[in-house]
């Protein structure tokens, strides 16, 4: 069960974590937003009843492991505890260390910060294989199964707690809870596909194979050949199809008009890549 778990895996699972629970303890909590997901459930019983939320995070997710572990398999089990874990003793220490940021007491600064401390968060969590249990089990799932953006699912998740939160915060709050969790839901997006950032080239060519040798030799890149064939011209034209990270689409556009300045390109931007040179090695090994 332990075999596939990586060690900068879990530190950086940590890593997200304390960043989470920084921001939900010194924005969210200090200054009376609320939260999203399983976290705002926790912000409702600590209003209504005082329970810690580093103690009810714990209690509510237990029964969530087992349907990660039955959807997302004993690695992501694995992950989901530690992050749990993880948040729960974040918020237990933010809690007793005295930490105070003056914002001038300015909501939309609060705001922005809450938004943006979640979404690095979670970010780094969801990067690395982790979950915080709740909701983000859910967005797991839906982004595996679905491809569903995780932020998306988040966001409307969140928007059902945010509407139960009305009952202890007024609607100006609310709105400011909202912004803090659109910002979060969009940094995390970002850091999802800019993990992966990449581009996709469509090339056609008299000279693709004078192309494609280049490309393999100065970018160590894999060239994929496809059998096309003109609309227009009825004749038969392979194109080449080459992923390549996106600080190198100006080499590579460099690479084929040096070689065929009338070859035509199209280039697009790809959200997700699993293989070697992205997420695997030369030697088929995970890269994380």
């Amino acid at each position: 069960m332990w075999q596939d778990v990586r060690v900068k895996n879990i530190i950086f699972i940590l890593l997200g974590t304390t960043i989470y629970g920084f921001g939900l303890v010194n924005f969210n909590i200090a200054n009376d937003l609320g939260e999203g997901g399983l976290t705002g459930i926790t912000l409702l019983l600590l209003h209504f009843t005082g329970i810690d939320p580093a103690y009810s995070n714990l209690i509510l997710n237990i029964p969530l492991f087992f349907i990660g572990w039955r959807i997302l398999g004993n690695r992501a089990l694995i992950y989901t505890i530690i992050g749990t874990v993880g948040l729960s003793l974040a918020l237990w220490v933010f809690q007793r260390v005295p930490y105070r940021l003056d914002l001038h007491d300015d909501l939309l600064l609060v705001a922005l910060f809450a938004g943006g401390f979640t979404g690095i968060g979670l970010g780094f969590v969801f990067r690395y294989g982790g979950t915080t249990g709740g909701s983000d089990i859910i967005a797991q799932v839906l982004h595996r199964k679905k491809g569903v953006s995780m932020g998306r699912t988040l966001f409307a998740i969140d928007a059902v707690v945010l509407t139960l939160s009305l009952s202890y915060l007024d609607v100006r709050q609310v709105m400011y809870t909202l912004v803090a969790v659109f910002i979060g839901a969009r940094v995390i997006d970002f850091m999802q596909e800019g993990a992966y950032a990449a581009r996709g080239a469509l090339i056609i060519s008299a000279h693709n194979d004078k192309i494609a040798d280049h490309v393999m030799l100065a970018m160590n890149r894999g060239v994929t050949v496809l059998e096309g064939r003109g609309g227009f011209s009825k004749k038969d034209q392979d194109v080449l199809y080459i992923v390549v990270a996106k600080n190198e689409i100006v080499q590579l556009k460099n690479i084929v008009n040096a070689t065929d300045p009338h070859a035509f390109v199209s280039v697009s931007v790809v959200h997700d890549v699993m293989g070697e040179g992205f997420t695997l090695d030369e030697d088929k090994k995970p890269l994380i």
